[in-house]
């Protein structure tokens, strides 16, 4: 069925998910096709997200429900710069919209961050995600673990880390994870800012969550809370309600007496990382600059040097952008060059017909009602620019399958996913353990092809 205007959108995490569905609900007659690269949808709330954030299937329920109505149709296990160029796209949608992401980490420039048992956030998110692109095992050995940053991404790995095994199997985490997690050694996991307590940058909930760990303490230093003026004048400044709560809330557990517990979370702050230390090649602890806070809220060095006994670095400094084939990138900002998700050549001058929403455009901030306000503004130029869009040359709703096919791309569909969530769910609910698990994830690109396409009805996870 030919229609008005056909779309093209890469990326089927929140962003390109939201950018379908605001752009199915304008009264264009539009088709619109969502790929990605991997054989499921959801991207970081699938693969990016702890596990045991239970407000997550929330999020999760509103994208399916999206997805399931039929008005954008969902093409997985098909890489951009791969499997289709810009070019292919471009020869068979009107109009192509980038909603890849931010994955990677960004970089910390200190001496030892390659040595051995430092690690990138990301790659232990993807791991205990059970991304199917990284290795099967993570290698946890380390009894005192350091976390930089003070982001939601820096608590979620810090409670990972800590939390006790046996919790853990409450969440759709892999068996190969469980396993994994089962094993760790570890009894202390130091998180450290570099700014205040009245600078951090996660959530009240976050905050709350990792409180009420069971069999976990945390733990905060009296040092970072003497300045209370400095503090109080940064809350102010501030003007968040969150921030006084969370100030509020870790003042509270300065007077919590101390645990038994097995495993302890620290929280640091004014703490900026000097350099990783290491022996043989392998970390053995790690070196920072105390800081101070300052009359513009902002942190300086005092000189004073700290070190502490660690066996493992995770650096959560934040996430970082990856340049696409053919798409102009700001190798500076980590994003697609754009004008209000109109992507631009590095003149600024616009490039018709492409688009830009989600981390890809505005670089990895902000939460997910960040990325339906932003999806609505890219849809918005979209759809004032369609009378003056170049019509695509093979319109038919079969050409892109067709030229999958060709090229023996494997491609899953919606009703694959529906496949593989129940198959998931069913490991879930065969599971022998004494917690019930909704689902169980299975890892192996292969497997989920295959039971996505109909080929394998039982696979391990």
């Amino acid at each position: 069925m030919s229609r008005d205007l056909r779309v093209a959108i890469v990326g089927a995490g929140p962003a390109g998910i939201y950018a379908g569905n605001i752009l199915s609900s304008t009264g264009l007659d539009v088709a619109i096709d969502l790929f990605e690269s991997l054989p499921a949808p959801y991207g970081l709330i699938r693969y990016g997200v702890a596990p045991d954030h239970p407000r997550i299937k929330g999020i999760v329920n509103s994208l399916h429900e999206m997805l399931d109505r039929g008005t954008v149709r969902f093409i997985g296990n098909v890489e951009f710069g791969r499997d289709l160029t810009l070019a292919d796209l471009r020869r068979r949608y009107d109009a192509v919209i980038i909603a890849t992401g931010a994955i990677r980490d960004a970089e910390l420039s200190i001496p030892g961050i390659e040595l051995t048992g430092s690690y990138g956030a990301a790659d232990f998110v993807s791991w205990y995600d059970g991304h199917p692109d990284v290795p099967r095992t993570w290698p946890l050995e380390a009894r005192e673990i350091a976390v930089l940053g003070n982001g939601n991404v820096a608590l979620d790995v810090a409670r990972v880390l800590a939390k006790l095994p046996h919790d853990m199997l409450r969440t759709d985490i892999p068996e190969n994870v469980a396993a994994g997690l089962a094993a760790s050694p570890v009894t202390d996991v130091h998180v450290f800012g570099r700014r205040g307590p009245a600078q951090v940058k996660f959530t009240p909930i976050e905050l709350r969550e990792l409180g009420e760990v069971d069999g976990v303490e945390t733990i905060v230093s009296a040092e970072d809370f003497e300045d209370a003026a400095a503090i109080d004048a940064a809350v102010a400044a501030s003007g968040s309600n969150q921030v006084k709560v969370m100030v509020r809330t870790m003042r509270g557990w300065l007077d919590r007496p101390r645990t038994d517990a097995r495993r302890r979370i620290h929280l640091h702050f004014l703490h900026n990382p000097a350099a990783i230390l290491g022996t043989d090649g392998a970390v053995t602890g790690i070196r920072f600059e105390r800081t101070r806070l300052t009359d513009d809220g902002t942190v300086r060095g005092t000189g004073e040097l700290r070190e502490y006994a660690v066996q493992a670095v995770y650096r959560a400094v934040g996430y970082f952008g990856s340049p696409l084939p053919g798409l102009p990138f700001d190798d500076r900002l980590g994003v697609i060059r754009n004008l209000e998700g109109r992507v631009v050549d590095e003149a600024g001058q616009r490039i018709p017909g492409v688009y830009a929403t989600g981390w890809i455009k505005r670089g990895p901030v902000g939460l997910i009602g960040h990325t339906k306000s932003d999806a609505m503004e890219t849809i918005e130029h979209l759809v004032s620019d369609t009378e003056g869009l170049v019509r695509a040359s093979e319109r038919s709703d079969d050409a892109i399958f067709a030229l999958l096919e060709s090229r023996g791309v494997q491609y899953t569909t919606w009703d694959g996913w529906l496949a593989l969530d129940a198959h998931e769910r069913a490991l879930g609910a065969a599971d022998t353990s004494d917690v019930e698990r909704e689902r169980i994830k299975v890892v192996d690109r292969d497997a989920q092809i295959a039971i996505a396409t109909g080929v394998l009805s039982q696979s391990s996870p």
